[in-house]
């Protein structure tokens, strides 16, 4: 699925993820924190792709508001992850993380015809292609 040129399934399963994860996993501290990431990424596109699926707005929102939560916990393991993965590779997953939260926060009142909200947080982000061109990977 793709929305203003992002490619979800790129993002939560491809480009640099697999070795986020890998070096997560290598530290006994941040085992546990590995799976937690890999199944919150799997489960953004997984609602997304669910969500698509549904033949009424309502039930659309319901699992768009899932990959919601998924993108907002794979954010906040990304950033406890920091340390391991590096300021570039962190910075980077956390920019992209967000694009994808706003976009999620814009679909799912189109679909329900409701208001959801992220609370007065400004992020600063790059633009979509310089993110997707320049991916780090350590």
């Amino acid at each position: 699925m793709e929305n203003g040129g992002l490619s979800f399934g790129v993002i939560c399963r491809g480009r640099g993820v697999g070795h986020n994860v890998t070096k997560l996993r290598r530290d006994k501290r941040t085992v546990e924190m590995s799976n937690q990431l890999y199944r919150a990424l799997g489960s953004i596109s997984t609602n997304l792709a669910a969500g698509y699926s549904r033949g009424t707005g309502r039930d659309r929102a319901r699992f768009y508001e899932y990959a919601l939560g998924s993108a907002r916990e794979s954010r906040d393991w990304y950033y406890k992850g920091r340390h391991i993965l590096g300021l570039v590779v962190t910075t980077h997953r956390l920019s992209l993380l967000t694009q994808i939260i706003r976009l999620l926060l814009t679909l799912v009142p189109q679909q329900r015809q409701g208001i959801v909200r992220e609370a007065g947080h400004t992020y600063k982000m790059e633009s979509t292609n310089s993110i997707l061109q320049n991916v780090p990977f350590s």
